[in-house]
């Protein structure tokens, strides 16, 4: 009896293992496919673009739109054949003109932050982008050095203007500010004054009666925080005693004080938000520009008449506050260059109008980044002329006109220190990347 039970469990146990091991067998040759994931379909978008006075038609047409998540860029250049797949985007538009006058120009446009979900209609106000016949920016040194105990050193910092025509400028007049706003943080301000002028902390302005500091073709003028030699406080910085202004604060803090070096001429101080002392955002969150200041305005009746108070929201756990503020404004048809910089990882906005600057650029790529140090923006080689002047890159475009975190000029120039166990430069550029001649 027991040898019959087990022969018919040995049976019975037998036909499950086959049963179990066919249906696997079965399940092997016929798999349970997964249905194929949606491929998501190119949604139509649509550009239309007003055209700024004085322009009547355009040619070479150029829609570029860049994908802010994947960095993808796709170029159109017939407004109305425009197909991409969902997401977010940053477009800018570029065409070129004959003026009244037989003036070529480009006419330029841009918009950031564009949803593309379903169709889209897109509108842009376009502006006409004229070479500067002024000083421009070539180059900004805001980050610092540090010194051999890895302390940070900022007082070295400087700009350089150039003169990028064929014929000599007068720096007399020109106004160097910083910006107010800052790129990393974006608020709803009121009332919003972007399109007409940028908020400023800050305004310097080159002294002078109209010609008596030229700017010769090609040419370069060294504004530096302090004109004086640094090695003699940081051997790993530089000799700015050559610079041909500094800018000089009369402090209210005894425990923050100035250094004014008697044979540097200092810019003539209209404003500062600081009771201390003025020096450029180390990190790059604040922007830069030139001004050129009308004849007619003095600094009391720029104070009078350019006086700016906003208000913006600020949303924190404890509820909305208004928080209120007051600076000063720099109108847009002053401004000659402009040069907005960010951090490449906190980047939310350029803080003017893109008939200022259509890009930004920069010299860390994280906040507090420790490569920038040493470095600046410089702006990019163009060409040489037949005289052998250099020419640089001017579109308007930051991202486009300058190379962000290369060695700084004078940096090269003096064979000074590039990191804080003091390693010696070892060549000499026109523009950080571009090797001199």
């Amino acid at each position: 009896m027991k040898q019959y039970f087990k022969t018919t469990l040995l049976i019975i146990a037998t036909a499950c293992t086959f049963a179990v091991s066919s249906c696997s067998d079965k399940d092997e040759l016929n798999p349970v496919i997964p249905p194929e994931p949606e491929t998501p379909q190119k949604v139509a978008v649509k550009v239309s673009v007003s055209l700024p006075d004085g322009v009547d038609k355009v040619s070479d047409e150029k829609f570029t739109f860049t994908n802010v998540t994947t960095q993808e860029v796709e170029n159109f250049s017939d407004a109305n054949s425009i197909n991409l797949l969902p997401g977010l985007y940053d477009l800018s538009y570029t065409a070129a003109t004959q003026l009244h006058d037989g003036v070529e120009a480009k006419v330029r446009a841009s918009q950031r932050s564009i949803t593309v979900k379903d169709a889209v209609d897109i509108s842009l106000e376009a502006f006409v982008n004229l070479a500067t016949d002024d000083l421009i920016i070539q180059e900004l040194y805001f980050a610092g050095s540090l010194t051999s105990s890895a302390y940070q050193y900022s007082g070295d910092n400087y700009m350089k203007l150039y003169n990028n025509t064929d014929h000599v400028i007068y720096a007399d007049g020109i106004a160097f500010f910083e910006t107010t706003f800052m790129s990393v943080q974006k608020f709803e301000y009121s009332p919003d004054i972007k399109e007409s002028a940028v908020a400023v902390d800050a305004v310097y302005v080159v002294p002078g009666s109209g010609k008596d500091y030229p700017v010769e073709p090609g040419k370069s003028l060294l504004i530096a925080d302090n004109g004086m030699n640094h090695k003699e406080l940081n051997e790993n910085s530089i000799d700015l005693s050559h610079a041909d202004f500094e800018w000089y604060d009369e402090s209210m803090n005894p425990a923050f004080t100035d250094i004014d070096n008697p044979e540097v001429k200092n810019l003539d101080k209209w404003y500062c938000i600081s009771n201390t002392m003025f020096s450029m955002h180390n990190r790059g969150y604040k922007s830069y520009g030139i001004a050129r200041i009308p004849q007619d305005y003095d600094m009391d009746r720029y104070l009078s008449e350019k006086a700016y108070s906003y208000t913006y929201k600020l949303s924190v756990p404890a509820g909305v506050f208004e928080i209120p503020g007051d600076c000063y404004m720099m109108p847009n048809e002053w401004v000659v260059d402009m040069v907005n910089l960010s951090v490449e990882q906190l980047f939310v906005w350029t803080v003017t109008s893109p008939k200022l600057d259509m890009g930004w650029t920069n010299c860390g790529k994280i906040d507090m980044d420790p490569d920038r140090y040493f470095h600046s923006v410089r702006r990019k080689y163009l060409a040489t002329a037949d005289d052998g002047r250099i020419i640089l890159k001017d579109t308007n475009n930051s991202t486009a006109d300058f190379n962000g975190n290369v060695i700084a000029s004078e940096i090269e120039s003096q064979g000074a220190a590039i990191d804080l166990d003091g390693t010696k430069v070892s060549q000499t550029t026109i523009d950080g990347l571009t090797p001199a001649k």
